[in-house]
Order: C-alpha cells, then structure tokens, then sequence
C-alpha cells in the first residue's frame, strides 16, 4: 500500500483502519459473465508453487533493488536472492505511474496491462519469471485493486469510481491518498475489467499469483469472484497475499494474511514488554486462522522501511534485527525478507523515489540469515512444529515438536546480559547447535550476551 497517511496516524489506528471494507453494493456472482478475454499463454506454467508452510517470500522494492531501479537488477541478482532460502519473489508494483496529483507512487495505477519504462519492458518480466522458475522461484506481482491513478483510460468511466453527493470522483475515503481515485464495487463492468487486467499476466508474463494492496478495502465477493476466475486457468497454481487482516480472505481464497498483530507485539518486547507476549499473539492469531492458511511474518516491509523505520533502528543494531528475524521466523508463520534487511540498511528505505541499497554493508549479517535460512528451509519442525513456550519475561524460549524431531529456540530480547534459567524438563537434555554443529547439554542455567539467539536441535 502506498501509506504516506502513516505520515498523520499512529501504527495501531492504521492497523484499525485496515479492518475496515469500504460499502459497496455487491453484484451477485452469478451475474458475471465472459470476464475475461482470450490471451495466449507466453511460456509453460510454473510447476513447483511451494505448499504454503514452505513459503519463504522476498519483497522487492525496485527503487532501491539496484542501482538502475530496473526488472534487469532484480534478474542480476537471483542467485542472492535463492541463497536466503526464496522460493516467492513478491515485486512491488511495475506498472506506469500517474501523472495528476502525482506523489510518484507505484501505488497509483495509470495501465493495468503496462509495465512502466521506468522499470523496463515485458520482455524483462518474462525473462525475470523464466529465470525465477528456472532457480525454483516463484513470481508474483503486487496489484493494486482499491483504486487507480486519476489520469487512467478508467476514468472516462465516470460510474466505476465512487462519487460524493455532488456527482465528483473522489479520493479513497478516510486517508490522505490524494493521488489516487477510489473504485467503485457496485460496478459489475469495472470488476469484469479489474479480473481481465489480472488475467492478462498470468497470460502475458507467466507470473504465479499476486500480493493484492488494501486487500481489507475492496469486497469479499470481489476476491471469490477474482481468485475462482484465475484458478479456472488450466495447469495453474498460484500464491496469493492479501495485505489484510479480515478472516475471510482465506474463504475467498487467499493462501497468507499479513502478520500485522505479531509485528506489533514484536516491537512492544523489545521495547520492554514481556517476551512472553509475543506466544500468546501467536496462538492467539493461529486460533482463528484455517487449517493451511498462513500468516506473513516480518521485521519491515516497504510501509514499515518508508515511513516508521528500518529493524536496525527500531531493534537496536545488527544483532537486534538478527534476534527478532529468529524470533519471527521460528515462532511460525511464512517469513517475509524485504529489500536490503539482510545486509543491516539503516536509513529508511523509500520507494517513491530511488535509493539504492549497498549490498556490500554488513557482510556478518548477510552469512547469519544465510545460515538460518538454510537451516528452516530444509527443517519441517522450524516449519511447522508445534509450539511450547518456556520463556519468561526477557527470554524467548519456544520448544518445537513435529513427529521425533525437537528444535529449542531461545533468544535474548535485551541488550544486556541476561542469565537464563532453564526449566526444569529441559536441565541436562543433549542437542546439537543448528550453526555450528556442537553438541549441547543445557545446565540449569544459560548465559546469554546481549540478543544472543541459540538455535538446537534434538
């Protein structure tokens, strides 16, 4: 979402205002017919969509990707992607930007079916997705479905934009998003033309699904109606994101939901809250979600980067942004990296303008996540283990179980030295550290320097 309103609203009134779906009069489903047009299909059909708990994400912001802001940048450095365990590669939006009351946000959608020369041509698309796929890598693009520019081909169709009272196009109500138009869902012509424009890439670029914008702010009905359509495609599997929190996106067939609730709570523990707090967020947002589903986990993305901070400034330094990654990707979930985390980017990250990363700093970090990934992509009990927390008030300590394998994770949430008592039914229990492969025997007790992580396994 292009939320410069975090600008004038706190992070909670956001996450508030994000639960809430714009009115509309749905059209019943029933009614839609011959959505979409006939395109060819360019290039065969990705056969190795990961299974939802196997989803590690990778969100590319491409302003700040490489020096040249380009599709050609993101191609160049694949391999460095893959090698942090990426199997979806999330690329923010590509299409040509608006011209009138412009903020120069990728957010504000001047041709659905346009890649912006800003960023390259189709064929660049198509050669990101075949190298992607080649690698094991999933693509997808984000879509922003909420609303467009106000200088899109759309706007001579008065009747697919809400209006006020005065019959005047306007602005997505309740935000400051000035340059944008709010689409109009009781609109049966404009929502045929939003799945058709989804449609065309599917088609046109072979990508695999779709992390969809403000998913919270457009109909349920909509997204059933969209995802069905899409999934009707033969030979097709898909990942779709919606950056939202309401339960019934995964009814209507989206397969992640933003972690948002545990993001926060991560922030509040090391600010001082109890560590504890977070495995009660945890369960307590599993306790809603369906069986399969999942939600996405992280540290930043482009909103947090932009217009809150970076995790080396809001978890204070390299080794608090390591603890709170290990924290938010074994705790459980689908772990979300976005552009330049892994290499400590301490300024925030723009992406209204660009502003390259130097892939160069922090070189101890980059080995530390590649380390950690290569561990949790081949762990089913990193994964999907079921959670026991033996934590206390500046510890995460959380026992994984799945089938016989055991995995211990304890995490120091202060900067300071913190002398960890070990429960009882763990004192004197044998494992082996994940990083280094040294057997352990936990004692009674635990030294732990400051954000010190310890990852074993049994």
């Amino acid at each position: 979402m292009k939320t410069f309103i975090k600008f004038i609203l706190p992070v909670f009134i956001l996450v508030i205002f994000f639960s809430c779906e714009k009115e509309s009069v749905t059209p019943p489903d029933e009614n839609i017919e011959n959505i979409t047009q006939p395109y060819t299909q360019y290039g065969t059909p990705f056969g190795s969509i990961p299974e939802n708990e196997d989803i590690v994400m990778y969100e590319v912001n491409l302003r700040a990707f490489s020096s040249d802001g380009d599709i050609q940048g993101v191609i160049n450095r694949l391999d460095e992607i893959k090698a942090l365990g990426v199997n979806v590669i999330w690329l923010m939006p590509i299409h040509p930007i608006g011209e009138i009351n412009s903020v120069n946000s990728p957010y504000s959608i001047k041709d659905y079916k346009a890649v912006s020369s800003e960023y390259g041509t189709l064929e660049d698309l198509r050669t990101l997705t075949n190298e992607a796929h080649q690698k094991g890598m999933a693509v997808i693009m984000d879509w922003v479905a909420n609303h467009t520019a106000w200088d899109n081909d759309w706007i001579e169709n008065k009747d697919w934009y809400s209006q006020d009272g005065q019959g005047n196009i306007i602005h997505p109500a309740g935000t400051n998003w000035e340059d944008v138009a709010d689409l109009n869902y009781s609109n049966l012509n404009m929502r045929k033309a939003m799945i058709d424009a989804m449609t065309y890439w599917i088609f046109e670029a072979n990508i695999d699904g779709y992390r969809c914008d403000f998913a919270d702010g457009v109909p349920f009905e909509f997204w059933q109606t969209a995802l069905d359509t899409l999934s009707t495609i033969p030979d097709r599997q898909y990942v779709f994101l919606a950056e939202g929190q309401r339960l019934d996106h995964f009814q209507a067939g989206f397969n992640l939901n933003f972690g948002w609730s545990f993001y926060g709570q991560l922030k509040s523990v090391f600010n001082g809250q109890n560590a504890s707090n977070l495995f009660s967020t945890h369960n307590s947002d599993y306790s809603v979600i369906p069986s399969g589903k999942h939600l996405l986990r992280f540290t930043t993305n482009h909103d947090e980067s932009a217009w809150d901070n970076t995790p080396i400034v809001l978890f204070n330094g390299v080794d608090g942004s390591l603890a709170a990654s290990v924290i938010t990707i074994f705790t459980g979930g689908v772990p979300l990296f976005y552009t330049g985390q892994e290499v400590g980017r301490s300024s925030k990250v723009p992406f209204f303008s660009n502003s390259p990363i130097n892939w160069n700093a922090n070189p101890g970090m980059l080995e530390a996540y590649k380390k950690l990934m290569n561990f949790y992509k081949g762990s089913n009990v990193a994964k999907i283990g079921t959670n026991t927390n033996h934590g206390n008030t500046n510890v995460v300590c959380l026992k994984k179980l799945y089938n016989s394998e055991k995995l211990l994770i304890i995490v120091n949430v202060q900067n300071s030295i913190v002398d960890f008592s070990i429960p009882a039914e763990l004192q004197y229990s044998n494992w082996t550290n994940v990083l280094t492969n040294v057997p352990v025997i936990l004692g009674i007790s635990l030294e732990l320097s400051n954000y010190e992580y310890v990852i074993l396994k049994n």
